[in-house]
């Protein structure tokens, strides 16, 4: 590290919850089932060739225990497929005392009981990326009874937790409770974000998130004029979610990987064209990854033909490409060291050498190398002027964040790797803090929904001059709301 090693480099890592990524995960080498314990010895080997493709070394630390990690999170993922409705809801039915078996007893005549704001994820069909759900359940009791309320979301996670697309869920979720508590009726209506392309995340929070809305009815919540269904309306409007204003939504192209091609068999997809040009979006996919992520969704107990997931192991693959692997630190230096477009400040500026210059909210899209899965934020950069009066350009700085973002990554790393880079050309000191949501904690049987990590990395005079350290972390809060 050179001069780094003279400055002390300070990292310090703040959370709002313990980061479940660096644990020894212990429950992962509990005896599993022999069905279990097949299907993870099918898809770790898939993992590594993953890995491999990726241009990573599998057996490097951080990277040892990956496949036995995403195993894990795709079955956890995909456990509704083992699970039972009538398990859940069976013995969960009770009879509301003091009124009568008329259909919609419940709350009053014509009443009805509504669930609102379960979180949930499920992972999209058609891309094998988590995507956040908030799902709202409604019934009207018939015959007297109502059903224990923790079900109705224990249900929805059962259909939840499969590979799905969002309008399916509500179909399903709906059907099965319709079926096994037969009531008067049911509605379902969810809220569905999938995270974009990396290059189209624009700040920490799911702003620029693909979002639909979706809905489905049976019983007396059908038809138009049901008021039943406007009944329901009417309850998730308190809750500031309108239903009839967000539907539109729902012929929105759900998976922003599908948009671009043409599927036509797994593992192969036709690349999307534009007057006969081909987009440069839909770059072929490694063939020995395709077939690594088939083999994945066998030991998953799907089927790979299955029509919904045709072409998904190619689409799969050409999100994990985006963070792979290349070796540009000779570009980079030279980008860092001798490339720096820099201006000058303006005439008559009186800034000295303790300038404090800062470039916020800049934002990235990384891939966790424990999990394979996203996370993403954005990079707050400062640093001293060294007294010459130049300025580096913001574009640089974004650029930076790209090159240490777009691979597999982990936050601390990333944010120590951004302060050295940043001190090698400021020599007088930087200071960086990252701010990041990681789906890898609110995706897998954690789910911390609205948990989030800040990690900061000091280098040179920010480790000496605590009131410049403060005023930096001070301009980052006052700012804030403005990046929203």
């Amino acid at each position: 590290m050179g001069a780094l090693e003279e400055a002390h480099l300070a990292t310090a890592a703040i959370s709002a919850c313990e980061c479940e990524c660096y644990e020894e995960e212990e429950e992962d080498d509990l005896v599993e089932g022999d069905g279990e314990a097949a299907a993870a010895d099918a898809m770790e080997p898939a993992v590594r060739a993953l890995l491999l493709g990726l241009g990573e070394d599998a057996r490097r630390e951080g990277l040892r225990r990956t496949p036995k990690r995403v195993a894990k999170a795709f079955r956890d993922g995909t456990r509704g497929y083992k699970q039972k409705v009538k398990d859940i809801v069976q013995g969960a039915l009770f009879p509301e005392v003091g009124v009568d078996k008329r259909t919609g007893s419940a709350g009053g005549t014509g009443g009805q009981v509504v669930v609102r704001d379960i979180d949930l994820f499920s992972y999209c069909e058609s891309c094998l990326l988590p995507f956040s759900i908030q799902c709202h359940v409604g019934y009207v009791p018939s015959g007297g009874r109502v059903v224990g309320l923790s079900k109705l979301s224990r249900v929805a996670d059962v259909f939840a937790k499969r590979l799905q697309n969002p309008q399916r869920l509500a179909s399903e979720v709906c059907g099965a409770l319709h079926a096994s508590i037969q009531p008067a009726g049911v509605a379902v209506a969810l809220q569905c974000w999938h995270i974009p392309l990396p290059e189209n995340l624009k700040c920490k929070t799911s702003q620029g998130w693909i979002s639909t809305s979706h809905s489905s009815r049976s019983g007396v919540f059908e038809g138009e004029s049901s008021s039943f269904w406007n009944d329901f309306s009417a309850l998730l409007k308190l809750r500031g979610i309108d239903m009839e204003r967000d539907g539109h939504s729902a012929s929105i192209a759900w998976c922003p990987l599908r948009s671009h091609d043409v599927p036509v068999c797994n593992g192969h997809c036709m690349k999307a064209t534009t007057n006969g040009t081909i987009s440069p979006k839909s770059v072929p996919a490694p063939s020995n990854m395709v077939s690594a992520v088939s083999s994945m969704l066998l030991s998953l107990g799907e089927d790979p033909f299955r029509k919904e997931l045709i072409g998904t192991p190619q689409r799969y693959v050409q999100w994990l490409m985006k963070f792979r692997a290349c070796n540009l630190d000779v570009k980079l230096n030279g980008f860092m060291l001798n490339n720096l477009s820099v201006y000058q400040s303006p005439a008559g500026d009186a800034a000295d050498h303790r300038a404090i210059h800062s470039e916020l909210h800049l934002p990235f899209c990384a891939q966790c190398e424990h999990h394979l899965l996203p996370f993403y934020g954005v990079v707050h950069i400062g640093y001293f002027d060294s007294g010459d009066g130049e300025v580096i350009d913001r574009s640089h700085f974004q650029a930076l964040v790209h090159f240490y973002g777009c691979k597999l990554q982990v936050q601390e790393r990333m944010t120590r790797q951004i302060a050295e880079a940043v001190y090698s050309v400021s020599h007088c000191g930087a200071i960086v803090v990252v701010e990041a949501n990681h789906i890898c904690m609110i995706s897998r049987g954690i789910e911390k929904i609205r948990s989030s990590t800040a990690t900061i990395a000091v280098l040179g005079q920010f480790l000496t001059d605590p009131s410049a350290k403060a005023r930096f972390l001070q301009n980052v809060v006052d700012t804030s709301g403005l990046a929203l």
